[in-house]
This record gives C-alpha cells, structure tokens and sequence, in this order.
C-alpha cells in the first residue's frame, strides 16, 4: 500500500520529509487555522492603512522616502486663500512665527496671504513644523 505523503517510497526518517502535524494538546493548539506560520495584520486598535509603525511617519513615506505629515496640502492652501489675512493657514501647519507676521500685517495686505495660498496647492515639497512632508 502507498503512503499519500510519501509518493516515491522514500525512508522515513526523524526530522525529515513532510511536516507532521502537531498534536492536539489539552488546549487544542495543533488545530488552530494557520498554526505555525506567522499571523499577518494590522496591530490591535489601529485602522488599516493607518498605522506604519513608526512614530515619525504616522501617515507613511512618500515616493521618495520622506515622512509624511498628518495635515493636508490642501486644507492649508484653502485656508490661506480665505483667511490668509489672520495666517490661518500658517497656524494649521504649525507655522506659529510666520503665522503671528501675518496676523500682524493683515496677511502683507492680502499679497502675501494668497502667494502663500497658491504655493501651498500647487508645490509639492511644503513641510510642517517637525519637517514632513504635507500630504495631498
């Protein structure tokens, strides 16, 4: 008679061939699903897509390895193109010195505050205060 697992008639020996199941211990460990092989997915109370693992990069890399930012690009243009005379956009970002300049001078008379605005939805290199990357 042939063994299914051992279709050549090979020797058996300890340690070799196929893998033998576990046996069923008093906790009944040999018959979990994916016994023996590492469990994959995300650690418990963070949402997928969310956590990276590391606590620089909350929201990740960009392609070209930067950290990512937890604001937005475009919530800080448009909140600098509405209320760029009280540097709302500055303030959102963590820009708190250049965020007080134009709160002091109206947003350099409304010129400045929309420059800012314009730059901060069109370039692609604008960071926060701890230097990562806004994200889009």
């Amino acid at each position: 008679m042939s063994d299914p697992n051992n279709p050549y008639g090979q020797p058996k020996q300890d340690g070799y061939g196929y893998p033998q199941q576990p046996p069923a211990g008093p906790g009944g460990y040999g018959q979990q699903p994916g016994y023996g092989y590492p469990q994959q997915g995300h650690p418990q109370g963070y949402p997928q897509g969310m956590y990276t693992g590391d606590p620089n990069a909350p929201y990740g890399y960009d392609m070209y390895g930067r950290p990512l930012s937890d604001k937005s690009k475009v919530v800080a243009g448009v909140l600098q193109l509405l209320a760029g005379g009280l540097g709302i956009g500055r303030f959102y970002v963590g820009d708190i010195g250049i965020g007080v300049a134009q709160l002091l001078t109206c947003g350099g008379l409304g010129i400045w505050a929309l420059i800012d605005g314009i730059l901060f939805l069109t370039s692609n290199d604008r960071t926060d205060s701890q230097g990562r990357i806004l994200r889009s």
